[in-house]
């Protein structure tokens, strides 16, 4: 798409053709300006969750819930895929128990695991 990329933005402020972007690093906390249209991904103080309260849920109870048909939506429900065969994975090989770190170090070095 070749649009700006800002992550882990933790506020937002859309100014005309920009956007305003706080994002929040090791460092602390930079401010980046970038046009529009953009991707930005979120952090999690981007945005306050909504707790529903107690009267709410109930009067939400009471609604009745519409059944719909997915063709009414005009939905093509029909299977296109199948399963064939599944295989479980092989079984793992036994692990086994070393004495001491240097112990480790050796057999790791002997299965050319580490150099």
């Amino acid at each position: 798409l070749d649009w700006p990329l800002v992550t882990f933005a933790s506020k937002l402020k859309i100014e005309a053709n920009t956007a305003i972007v706080d994002r929040e690093t090791d460092t602390g906390i930079d401010s980046v300006q970038i046009s529009l249209p953009a991707v930005i991904t979120a952090d999690l103080r981007l945005n306050t969750p909504r707790y529903p309260k107690l009267p709410s849920i109930m009067k939400a109870k009471k609604k009745p819930v519409e059944a719909l048909q997915a063709e009414s939506f005009g939905v093509d429900l029909t299977i296109v895929n199948s399963v064939k065969h599944v295989d479980s994975p092989p079984p793992r090989p036994p692990g086994i128990t070393v004495e001491s770190v240097d112990d480790l170090i050796s057999k790791l070095k002997a299965e050319n695991a580490i150099p």
